[in-house]
Parts: structure tokens; C-alpha cells; sequence
């Protein structure tokens, strides 16, 4: 995701605020690797906006359902939400979302809900542009789609001053061109490996590889 989106744009060393369904991150590279400096502790944004999403009765998957709900959303309702220092979690606000079901508009349920989530996940990347001292923020994933997200990525890195990148969406959502163009980087870097030794580690985490093709 990241490689592909700075391939697609012109983001250079950004901060990778990462959101799809089974993983929400906030990703930058130090020290020979890209590392987590925050993420979800408990459910990614897009399983969140999902799971609200069948409550609700839409279509799987919800994305421009719920989009389109979200931009009809007058009334903000209040829904907690926690952050440790860019850390976050989406469980209680999808609870709280789902407590206001029957007893307010659906689409201020929605508007209130995806609000309170993307607020979180912006400051949480604007934490970490102060912390790294990076000027670039690059959105992906499959939830980089909403508009919403978008708008409030772009203010927030315009008022800092900083810029906001985002790849096509074709290329945000899992795709099988950042896969091949990942194998080209790496393999033109020099590294190496026979078919036979290679596997599928479905739980290795970003920050456990080391980033040769930058070096």
C-alpha cells in the first residue's frame, strides 16, 4: 500500500495514515524500517463502519451507502472515543452508534459515528507528523475512498502547512499492482529468494521488515 502509493504520487517520505477493513495504522519509516506509531486495539475502521452498516440493513460492502447517509447527517450526536497517544479503538463508538438506533435519524447515527472515527484517526496522523517531523501525509486503504476522510486529511494538512497525498482508489483498496511493484522494488534493491524457500506469514507485522530497497 504504502510503495505504490508513493509510486502513484508525489509523496517522498510521508506518514501513511493506512484504514481498510482489518487493519487501521499510522505508519512512517525510521531507522531501516517502517514503523507502526499508532493503530487499532481492537477492530479496524472499515469492520467498524461494516458491522454498522449491516445493522442498518445496506448492502456488504457499505462504503457508498453510508457516504451517502454521512453527507445527509445534520444532527451530531455524541459518541466517546478513546486515543492513547496515537493509538485508538472503534468497539465503544460502534456500541454507542448502535444504542441510538430506533431513536434518531440513521443518517445522523451515521454522520455522527464515521465523524467521530475519522477525527480520531486524523489527530492521531497529526501527532505523528509532529512527532517524526514529516510534511507529507499519504491516505490509502480501502476506506481512503470516503470523501469525508479525504476532506478532513487535507484540511488538517493544510493548516499545518503540510501535504496531503491520496493514489487512485483502484490502487488504495487490496489490488494485485502493489503486490508485483513491491517485487520489483525489491528485486531490483538485489534482494533474492528461491521459490521453494518462500511462505505465507499472514500475521507478519509491517514493522518486522527491514526496508533494504531504501537503504
Amino acid at each position: 500500500h504504502i510503495e505504490i502509493g508513493k509510486f502513484t504520487t508525489e509523496a517522498r517520505d510521508p506518514v501513511t495514515l493506512y484504514v481498510s477493513g482489518g487493519n487501521t495504522q499510522i505508519i512512517a519509516y525510521t531507522a531501516k524500517r517502517y514503523r507502526v506509531f499508532g493503530e487499532t486495539l481492537d477492530i479496524g475502521i472499515g469492520n467498524m463502519q461494516d458491522t454498522f452498516g449491516r445493522a442498518l440493513g445496506l448492502k456488504f460492502p457499505c462504503g457508498k451507502e453510508m457516504d451517502n447517509l454521512i453527507s445527509k447527517g445534520k444532527k451530531y450526536l455524541h459518541i466517546p472515543y478513546t486515543i492513547k497517544g496515537m493509538d485508538f479503538s472503534f468497539s465503544g463508538m460502534l456500541t454507542e452508534a448502535l444504542k441510538y438506533l430506533g431513536k434518531e435519524k440513521k443518517e445522523d447515527i451515521a454522520f455522527s459515528l464515521m465523524e467521530t472515527a475519522f477525527s480520531t484517526v486524523v489527530e492521531a496522523s497529526e501527532r505523528a507528523l509532529a512527532h517524526t517531523g514529516k510534511r507529507e501525509l499519504l491516505l490509502t486503504g480501502g476506506m481512503a475512498a470516503s470523501p469525508r476522510l479525504r476532506e478532513m486529511c487535507e484540511i488538517m494538512c493544510k493548516e499545518r502547512g503540510d501535504r496531503f497525498y491520496v493514489p487512485p482508489f483502484d490502487l488504495c483498496r487490496d489490488n494485485g499492482a502493489m503486490i508485483a511493484y513491491q517485487g520489483m522494488i525489491e528485486y531490483k534493491s538485489g534482494k533474492r529468494m528461491r521459490i521453494e524457500d518462500t511462505a505465507v506469514k499472514q500475521k507478519w507485522r509491517t514493522d518486522e521488515v527491514d526496508v533494504t530497497w531504501l537503504s
